[in-house]
């Protein structure tokens, strides 16, 4: 099989199959490319994954930590549930 080039830059690509999806990156600018209809299989495989309810653990005891004093700055961020083209990517 021929090596594939990226059509932004002129990189080399390297195929990754993930879940039956073929998906193409470059090594230099980092662009994903899919085959037609490979969006479409992604986009069912991440409505399929946001339905699926996230396990439960149980979590050990925590106390709750010291309160912390806003100066007006960023508040705090909040841990996010990571997303399926997230985990997909990992």
């Amino acid at each position: 099989m021929a090596e594939l080039s990226c059509p932004k830059c002129r990189g080399a690509m390297h195929t990754y199959e993930r879940n039956g999806i073929h998906i193409e990156q470059c090594t230099e600018c980092r662009g994903l490319f899919l085959d037609r209809g490979e969006l479409e299989h992604l986009v069912a495989a991440e409505a399929r994954w946001q339905e699926t309810p996230a396990p439960t653990q149980v979590a050990p005891k925590q106390y709750a930590p010291p309160p912390q004093q806003y100066s007006g700055g960023h508040a705090p961020q909040q841990k996010r549930k990571r997303s399926f083209f997230e985990e997909l990517f990992e």
